[in-house]
């Protein structure tokens, strides 16, 4: 995987990150989502690198990458600790402005990055997700019903480790058959470790806690993202039927939206990495020389 890339441990001061990073041009950091580590990118980044210096991160808590003491307010597992990470991140590898596309929970990385570091981002993808805190704003009995995981992963009086611990390969249900074999042994790594399980649940303890506090505030506040936005969706995955048009919904988040879907299932980087990599392309040379 990741042929000429180099691999990397950071210490952002907050968190030690795993990251491969490559190619050369302008900057583009890549966030994975849930339960998936960098690997996930490995279709889709060699693809980018030959225009762009690419940066592929397992996040806090997440794959190779160190997993912090949480707190009762599951803080240090908030998206807003983890931008944290990614600014440091970036400015160790000599980057203070670059791009960032994220999916599903590392979309809403990617979101509270461009709304935190407005003077870091340059443009900013979202794959698979609206905002945390419009997410749970809309939730309805088909988005519980569809999206029950969240507030399962997201209790602390019956954790969800325990039922997740005694089998990850059944919980969690991948195959080397979509991922590949090398990225599939990654996140299989990952997934059987119980540390590793735990913080990806303060993930979700903190979507419910002080993510969805972040994005109401922004809100109430009228602060809206200004850099460039794209908005990508998967054709066998259900944001249209939950949201209608999400490149509408960000429109109440940010000032330059515009976005379509992508032929493939949810996991687009490993579904459809061609397609990803050329929509990604498309609107970075788009927006710069715009």
């Amino acid at each position: 995987m990741f042929d000429g890339f180099a691999e990397s441990r950071v210490d952002t001061g907050e968190a030690e990150l795993y990251v491969r990073h490559g190619g050369d041009g302008p900057p583009l950091l890549l966030l994975h989502g849930h339960p998936r580590t960098h690997a996930t990118w490995h279709r889709t980044a060699p693809l980018l690198a030959a225009r762009h210096t690419v940066v592929c991160p397992d996040l806090r808590g997440y794959g190779r990458s160190s997993k912090p003491q949480t707190t009762p307010g599951h803080e240090p597992y908030s998206k807003r600790a983890m931008a944290r990470d990614l600014v440091a991140l970036m400015r160790a590898l000599g980057h203070d402005r670059f791009a960032v596309a994220g999916h599903d929970r590392g979309a809403y990385v990617a979101h509270r990055l461009a709304a935190d570091h407005p003077d870091a981002v340059t443009h900013l993808v979202i794959m698979d997700a609206v905002p945390i805190g419009e997410a749970l704003a809309r939730c309805d009995a088909e988005f519980a019903a569809r999206w029950w995981h969240w507030f399962f992963l997201g209790q602390t009086a019956k954790p969800a480790e325990r039922v997740i611990n005694a089998d990850p390969d059944a919980w969690y249900g991948s195959g080397p058959e979509q991922m590949g074999a090398e990225a599939y042994e990654d996140y299989r790594r990952a997934i059987h470790d119980p540390a590793t399980v735990h913080a990806m649940c303060e993930d979700y303890r903190a979507g419910l806690g002080p993510d969805r506090a972040a994005d109401d505030a922004d809100r109430a506040a009228g602060r809206r993202i200004g850099c460039p936005v794209l908005v990508l969706w998967a054709t066998r995955d259900d944001m249209e039927e939950l949201y209608g048009d999400p490149v509408g919904v960000w429109r109440s988040w940010a000032e330059d939206v515009r976005g379509h879907a992508v032929e493939g299932g949810h996991h687009l980087a490993e579904d459809a990495p061609a397609e990803l990599a050329a929509a990604l392309a498309g609107f970075l040379k788009e927006s710069a020389a715009g």
